[in-house]
């Protein structure tokens, strides 16, 4: 049994990487029409991506979505609104710490900034500036999250907030720094990515679905949609503080 539900799981991996397979392959035979560099390691390396994606998602369906949403049910029983939202914040703030594509891209972005001449090129000054960005977003997606609670709590609607958010970025982008603007717009996306979307969607999700009136489909998604809004005005303002 546990064999069959594996190799179902591998069989859906596959299926959904072979989209980017194809598209390699069209490019790297038909149009640069070269064979694959390194076709053992290639191959190898897919298997590990396929085994990578089948474990991550039974993982995602086995444990992260089932706690996320038992904790929002009995946060909400409690009845607690400051425990409530402070759990929303929380979440926020620390899956977004632990992001590898936050990571990586602060440690980038800081490599870049010494490079270009805007920061002092010396590792620790390197590393103050990725973990302030880091600090910067990771603090954003949490006050997102717990905005996101609260919109469902008291039942906001989502396009006025969405709305309000984007014209307050445009006009962050007016008068933040050049050399910010573009990380700033990266970070509303690798914000949303492994650890952070299963989680939060798994808050919103239960959120709603205990709360009378909310309904899951209408009110329990949109928090990813504040995690990637809020991120690009603090790392404006981040910007501003830093390059003056």
């Amino acid at each position: 049994m546990i064999i069959t539900v594996i190799l179902k799981k591998m069989r859906a991996a596959v299926a959904d990487l072979l989209p980017i397979v194809l598209v390699i392959a069209f490019f790297q035979i038909i149009v640069l029409k070269q064979p694959l560099p390194h076709m053992g390691d290639v191959l190898f390396g897919a298997l590990l991506v396929v085994t990578g994606l089948t474990l991550f998602v039974q993982g995602l369906e086995m444990g992260l979505f089932p706690i996320g949403e038992s904790m929002a049910h009995a946060l909400a029983r409690k009845g607690s609104l400051f425990w409530l939202l402070c759990f929303a914040f929380a979440l926020g703030f620390s899956t977004t710490v632990a992001e590898p594509a936050l990571i990586a891209v602060a440690a980038e972005a800081a490599e870049i900034a010494g490079q270009g001449g805007l920061i002092d090129p010396s590792r620790e000054s390197l590393q103050h500036y990725a973990f302030g960005l880091r600090m910067s977003v990771a603090f954003s997606v949490g006050l997102a999250i717990l905005i996101g609670a609260m919109r469902i709590l008291r039942g906001w609607p989502i396009h006025y907030l969405i709305i309000g958010g984007y014209v307050l970025v445009m006009l962050m982008t007016m008068i933040a720094p050049e050399e910010i603007i573009g990380i700033a717009y990266d970070a509303g996306g690798v914000t949303t990515s492994t650890i952070t979307v299963p989680l939060v969607t798994a808050l919103g999700v239960g959120l709603a679905s205990i709360i009378k009136g909310r309904s899951p489909l209408v009110d329990g998604f949109g928090l990813i949609a504040f995690a990637s809004l809020l991120p690009m005005i603090f790392v404006m303002g981040y910007g501003i503080i830093i390059f003056g």
